[in-house]
């Protein structure tokens, strides 16, 4: 049975956002008495279109803290989106606008080429799509989107997963990651960031090959990161595959499609000591950026639109 946006009481319900949209009037004045006339009054223009995903105010946090799941040990399911609705909930969902300039990191601190437009993300027959398209906006010559569930819901140890066809081309990083609610260790990188799935540059210089990694340590420059890459067996832009991640107090694991292929059990932070950074709620990002340091521009073989696909996220604790 598919549900959407199910937080810790494991309900199906989900809150949508309202649409609030004008009446249009089409009332003309009546000609003059004792004339005649043939003019017809125009029926009234139907309303714009509502922007799908507008940020709301006051959203509130969820903060799930599971029980660490063991390798093949019982799970329950704390939380999903299986992106079934109309469009994406604002109380569930953060959209980000713009070019990381609004936090001090322009770029987004990796040089990237987009500008990240909330309604570049959207639901179509029970899959999120995220486009990247070359379009000039706000001195960027790319298009893309940046969603998160920061202050809406946060997760610490358990498993998460994501069933996800990737975009593949010159110049194109998909993503699936976490960062902290809470920068309590310091900022980036010293509070930790989890990348449960990342890919660039597929079908050319990347190859098919997805990583998981972890940054941690200091505060930048002073940051480390530690990871490893997957080679997926069959085609990652044309299939759906299941990328996951298991996390406790002492080891995260990588999966595809239920393939074990990464383990980590050493990190630090230069603020506390082990197990942190990676023992605070982290809350889930997805995004798709255009160019940066790690895989380039795109160029002339890079084919526009192209759209990374989810067909849903899911939380489980240990049970």
């Amino acid at each position: 049975m598919r549900f959407s946006s199910v937080f810790l009481r494991l309900t199906f319900a989900s809150t949508m956002l309202a649409l609030v949209s004008a009446c249009g009037g089409g009332g003309g004045s009546s000609p003059a008495s004792g004339l005649e006339t043939s003019a017809t009054v125009p029926p009234p223009a139907p309303p714009p279109a509502p922007t799908s995903n507008v940020n709301i105010d006051n959203p509130t946090l969820t903060v799930a803290n599971n029980t660490p799941i063991t390798p093949g040990g019982g799970r329950v399911l704390v939380w999903a989106d299986e992106f079934n609705g109309d469009r994406l909930d604002p109380e569930v969902w953060f959209f980000e606008t713009g070019d990381g300039s609004q936090y001090g990191i322009p770029g987004w601190g990796n040089n990237e080429l987009e500008w990240y437009l909330p309604d570049s993300a959207e639901l179509d027959n029970g899959v999120l799509r995220i486009t990247a398209r070359p379009e000039n906006v706000s001195g960027k010559n790319y298009t893309s989107a940046r969603i998160n569930t920061r202050d809406r819901f946060a997760f610490k140890y358990g498993r998460i997963e994501a069933s996800i066809k990737l975009p593949g081309g010159q110049g194109l990083w998909p993503a699936f990651w976490l960062l902290p609610q809470d920068d309590v260790y310091g900022t980036w990188a010293a509070s930790g960031e989890i990348d449960v799935m990342e890919a660039v540059n597929l079908g050319g210089s990347g190859g098919n090959t997805v990583h998981g990694t972890i940054h941690y340590g200091g505060q930048w420059p002073n940051n480390v990161f530690t990871g490893d890459g997957y080679n997926v067996p069959t085609n990652a832009q044309t299939n759906f595959h299941t990328y996951a991640l298991e996390w406790d107090e002492s080891e995260m694991r990588w999966y595809v499609d239920d393939v074990l292929y990464l383990v980590q059990n050493s990190w630090s932070t230069t603020s506390a000591s082990y197990p942190a950074p990676f023992d605070q709620p982290f809350y889930i990002l997805f995004n798709v950026a255009v160019g940066g340091n790690w895989p380039g521009s795109p160029n002339g073989s890079t084919t526009f639109p192209v759209s990374m696909e989810v067909d849903y996220v899911r939380v489980y604790s240990g049970s």
